[in-house]
């Protein structure tokens, strides 16, 4: 990361972090939504601005959606293994039900995708009682398809990432090159798969609070 990259990241983070502690009061925890296709950089703002929250004194985490991937096990014989990534890989029930109760109970238990191994861990994460804001991120919070549109009650504020697909397809490739595949194979895993979740995802996001463009 270029130090440009940097500072646009932090300046960004922190009118994100000061967007969220102007809103209402509220005795539920505040779930802010961080949304955008595959390569957009959720992870990145979301921790930058956790990172700003905690240190203006604010009880804040960040919660990745990955947890809920399906795994391997049951995407092999529904015939969605090479679609891993998709909607309709993940676990949505287990998932909207998990933020209801991170929005109303005290603790917590998540379960963390592990990336390397494409595996989710149960049981690997938790969000206790001090926490008064989860910044949750991935790439389908904002679907405007059923069953993802349900979950639009659940947000206090929503932030969608906008990435050109040009600058998506070269961070896509340079992650799975990263991950130790060749060239060819590395391209063959982006356009075959996180391109088209990419379009999906920008094709059919819905109204939010804040766009920004990357």
């Amino acid at each position: 990361m270029t130090a440009d990259s940097a500072q646009t990241i932090a300046r960004t983070a922190a009118d994100l972090a000061s967007r969220i502690l102007a809103l209402p009061e509220t005795d539920a925890r505040r779930l802010v939504a961080i949304a955008g296709p595959p390569g957009a950089g959720k992870s990145t703002i979301a921790e930058a601005v956790v990172a700003d929250l905690v240190a203006r004194g604010a009880a804040a985490v960040v919660m990745p959606m990955d947890g809920f991937h399906l795994d391997n096990r049951l995407l092999e014989p529904r015939g969605l293994l090479a679609r891993k990534g998709a909607p309709e890989t993940f676990d949505f029930g287990g998932f909207a039900a998990t933020l209801t109760r991170v929005r109303d109970e005290p603790s917590v238990i998540l379960p963390v995708f592990d990336r390397a191994r494409e595996i989710a861990i149960a049981g690997a994460g938790e969000i206790g009682p001090q926490t008064r804001i989860v910044v949750v991120e991935g790439n389908y919070l904002l679907l405007d398809e059923d069953p993802w549109r349900a979950l639009a009650p659940l947000w206090d504020y929503s932030v969608f990432l906008d990435v050109a697909f040009s600058e998506l397809e070269r961070r896509l490739i340079a992650r799975w090159l990263g991950y130790g595949y060749a060239p060819e194979e590395a391209r063959a895993k982006a356009m075959g798969n996180d391109i088209p979740n990419a379009r999906r995802v920008i094709r059919n996001a819905r109204a939010v609070d804040l766009r920004l463009k990357g």
